[in-house]
């Protein structure tokens, strides 16, 4: 299955394309600047590269509630122009797959468990 990956960050956004097994086939990252050039960059990264989903780690804060309207949107962010951008929403209509959206902060958390230093460990 190949699978898109986005570290979204506050200062750079790191896109790949990898498996389920964690293999990752290639990698590009780009500065992050304001959110439609950022968006539109990410969204021609994984365009027509046949991902069945796409997993992302994002700064935030973001809008985690799954019964809310606004699921997936980075909030509150002193980030300039970065306010309520509806971030998964606007992947998931671009692109046509599944988007699952964590902070930055699981994401990197959810790695070490599964592929790095935590993997094996009882907590982490």
């Amino acid at each position: 299955m190949l699978l898109g990956a986005l570290e979204a960050g506050g200062t750079k956004m790191v896109c790949a394309l990898g498996n389920e097994k964690g293999e990752v086939f290639e990698r590009e990252s780009f500065p992050t600047r304001e959110p439609e050039p950022t968006v539109s960059d990410i969204i021609s990264y994984f365009a027509g590269r046949g991902i069945e989903a796409l997993g992302v780690s994002s700064f935030g804060p973001l809008d985690l509630n799954e019964d809310s309207s606004t699921y997936g949107s980075i909030t509150t962010t002193p980030k300039p122009g970065w306010q309520n951008v509806p971030l998964r929403t606007r992947l998931m209509d671009a692109l046509g797959v599944p988007v699952g959206i964590d902070t930055d902060v699981n994401g990197a958390a959810l790695g070490e468990a599964l592929l790095g230093a935590g993997k094996g460990l009882n907590s982490l």
